[in-house]
């Protein structure tokens, strides 16, 4: 069921078609922004199991439930931030639900509406050989998600994400927080890969990637290190 913004999106004849999920999230709220400020972007539409408190000119929201999204409108280019913790989801199977299931599901219907370009949010880790749970489910999705047949495909593997989660009224993760700890005391002793990276600069390097990338690429988290 689409619950649609108070203004109807311009044509897309005007610029660029976008389709993003995950935007109450960290790195998704930042897409979302820098996607509602790029001339070069004439409507986004957002995905997502509630409406965000936000209009805009440019901005359709969708309201979805990703194991069964309908048809999507066509677009030019799609941006998944979807993501969740096995705590916070309650168990493994949930965790999957939404990490490999839902993910995949925007990009198939993406791919359906005509969307060339996907840039995704994965995690530092991500392998469909990892022993941890967690990273293989993501190195799984990653796989999937690259047969599709995407023209530009961009992935970016961020380490610990620095950004305000209680403004978004997500609960704070006990990892993150000891990670942040952790790498204020070590510092520049960190490999970049390893520092925590601003979700802002992840939506960044994300969409820079997606306009300059042919084919399929990997972003390493101190690639998107603005600092």
């Amino acid at each position: 069921m689409p619950a649609c913004a108070s203004a109807a999106p311009p044509s897309a004849a005007s610029g660029r078609v976008v389709l993003l999920a995950g935007a109450s999230g960290l790195v998704g709220r930042e897409l979302l922004r820098q996607l509602l400020a790029d001339d070069g972007v004439a409507a986004v539409h957002t995905l997502g199991r509630r409406e965000l408190r936000l209009q805009h000119g440019k901005l359709t929201q969708h309201v979805v439930d990703f194991a069964a999204l309908p048809a999507l409108p066509r677009a030019d280019e799609a941006c998944i931030a979807l993501g969740t913790t096995i705590k916070v989801a309650g168990s493994r199977h949930a965790f999957r639900a939404v990490d490999f299931d839902a993910v995949l599901a925007v990009a198939e219907a993406a791919r359906a509406a005509g969307a060339s370009r996907l840039g995704v949010v994965s995690a530092m880790g991500a392998s469909a050989r990892s022993r941890v749970f967690y990273n293989r489910v993501k190195g799984e999705m990653e796989d999937a998600i690259a047969r599709l047949g995407f023209d530009t495909l961009v992935i970016a593997r961020p380490s610990l994400l620095v950004g305000d989660r209680e403004a978004l009224g997500q609960p704070a993760r006990a990892g993150e927080e000891i990670g942040l700890k952790v790498s204020r005391w070590l510092g520049p002793l960190l490999p970049r890969d390893y520092r925590p990276v601003a979700a802002a600069d992840v939506a960044s390097a994300l969409l820079e990637a997606m306009r300059s990338t042919a084919g399929a690429g990997v972003l390493r988290s101190g690639q998107m290190q603005r600092r």
